[in-house]
């Protein structure tokens, strides 16, 4: 496989990778790192959780909490070797996509990158409502890491 790293001229100063206990995360982050400029670029990781409207944004939701904090850690460990200054945030909104943009705009990154994995949801491929939302809106390059097809799907899908 190519290396995704840019030559210094090209790489970026800041990236914001948005994480949600998948794993795509752990390609996201590593691709985020790679494009950063080599020991002085800014990785921004966040991990969102979405509060339902019937609860205030800043309720405290035990169990979504320690699972982003859980996953922020597992991609500090990720991040490390790259020798980037990782910044790992847990933020409450109400849409996930809305937060990322938001995230974008206020920290100037140069660059979002997102991971999903790959999903059908009645009988199509499906991106969910965050990646196209962040795609349509972010004010910045954004960057998708998608996981390969699952054999048997890949397979079915041929017929």
């Amino acid at each position: 496989m190519a290396s995704t790293k840019r030559p210094k001229d090209e790489a970026f100063s800041s990236v914001l990778v948005a994480v949600e206990g998948r794993k795509s995360d752990e390609e996201a982050v590593k691709l985020a790192c790679d494009l950063l400029v080599p020991q002085k670029g800014d990785l921004f990781i966040v991990y969102i959780i979405e509060v339902e409207r019937g609860m205030p944004l800043d309720a405290e939701i035990v169990p979504a909490t320690a699972k982003g904090e859980e996953v922020l850690k597992e991609m500090e460990e990720v991040a490390k070797p790259y020798r980037c200054a990782i910044k790992a945030e847990l933020l409450q909104s109400r849409k996930a996509g809305l937060a990322v943009v938001q995230e974008a705009m206020d920290k100037r990154v140069d660059a979002v990158v997102l991971g999903t994995t790959y999903r059908h949801e009645f009988g199509s491929f499906s991106m969910g409502d965050t990646v196209p939302y962040v795609l349509e809106n972010a004010p910045c390059k954004v960057l998708l890491w998608r996981d390969a097809v699952p054999h048997s799907q890949a397979i079915n899908s041929r017929s």
